[in-house]
This record gives structure tokens, C-alpha cells and sequence, in this order.
């Protein structure tokens, strides 16, 4: 059996954990001193974004509402239009620093559709590659993140930090 080896990983497997009776979402969305340690790229008024921890792709990111919500019925209209824009600023974000060929958009509502934290809504944006999923996923059922999860969160930062659109002075 051949081993590939993610030891950068260790520092989330080891990571001291959230109590199950609070949301990992709420508990990042409050802590907006640890943005680097939690991985948030960016804040608005309705909602944050970060790196997703156990990404498809490297660059995988979610948009996450600052209100604890976890059915998409429930977002009020700031929350869902501002996640849209967010989404637009992401792609352009994600194809300054990665240069994917396409992307995957989307939100997994309650656990039986895949979402891993089915309690606080949240959206992905998945930049894709051609030969992305090849064997190594669909046989092998491993994936190779060809990028760390800190090169990513600091190449999309630097992107965030240059965007015009985003100067606060």
C-alpha cells in the first residue's frame, strides 16, 4: 500500500476542539481577533468568508452568514444578496491568485445532501481544474491538494488586500 503523506494537516487534527454544543461557525464569526488562526479571508456586514478546512480543491472557500441560520429560506435579503456579491468577488479573487478553468458553486442543505455542518447554512466555492478529480479521487479515493491550506489562504488574502474595491481609506 502506498502512503501520501499530509503532514500539514496535523495542526487541524490536533486543534483543540469546539464544544459540540456550540457552532464552529458562530464561534468563528464571534472571534474576530483569530482571523489568520480561523483562516477568514474577509468580513462584511452579513456574512464571512473563509478557507474550508477538508477542501475538494485548493483555494476552496465558503461564505458563511454571521447570523446562525441554517435554512436558506430563512436568510433575509442583506444576508442572501450580500453571499451573492461575495461570490462574484471570490471568482475574481480565486483567478487572480490560482488561474482555475472553472468552478463549482454551491450549498448542501441538511446532512443527507452532504453537508458536513448542517446546522449553520453555508456556501462553497470550489475553484476547478481540468484532470482535478482523476483517478487518485475516483479510484484511489484520495485527493492531492497541490497547494497548503495557509499558501492558499495568504495568496487569496494578498488578492483581497490589492482588490480596489476593497481600499477602506
Amino acid at each position: 500500500m502506498k502512503m501520501i503523506w499530509a503532514t500539514w494537516r496535523k495542526n487541524y487534527i490536533q486543534k483543540k476542539t469546539i464544544p459540540e454544543s456550540e457552532c464552529v461557525f458562530c464561534s468563528i464569526a464571534k472571534e474576530t481577533n483569530k482571523d489568520v488562526e480561523n483562516l477568514v479571508l474577509y468580513r462584511g456586514m452579513y456574512n464571512f468568508v473563509l478557507m474550508n478546512l477538508y477542501p475538494y480543491t485548493s483555494g476552496h472557500v465558503l461564505i458563511v452568514p454571521l447570523r446562525h441560520v441554517a435554512d436558506y429560506r430563512d436568510l433575509v435579503e442583506n444576508e442572501l444578496t450580500e453571499m451573492c456579491l461575495l461570490e462574484q468577488k471570490i471568482i475574481t479573487w480565486l483567478e487572480k491568485a490560482f488561474h482555475p478553468q472553472g468552478y463549482n458553486l454551491g450549498v448542501n442543505l441538511c446532512r443527507v445532501a452532504g453537508a458536513g455542518i448542517d446546522s449553520h447554512l453555508h456556501r462553497h466555492v470550489v475553484p476547478r481544474w481540468k484532470g482535478d478529480s482523476n483517478f487518485m479521487t475516483t479510484i484511489g479515493d484520495v485527493r492531492v491538494m497541490s497547494i497548503s491550506l495557509q499558501d492558499a489562504y495568504q495568496q487569496l488574502l494578498k488578492q483581497i488586500q490589492e482588490d480596489p474595491y476593497e481600499k477602506t481609506d
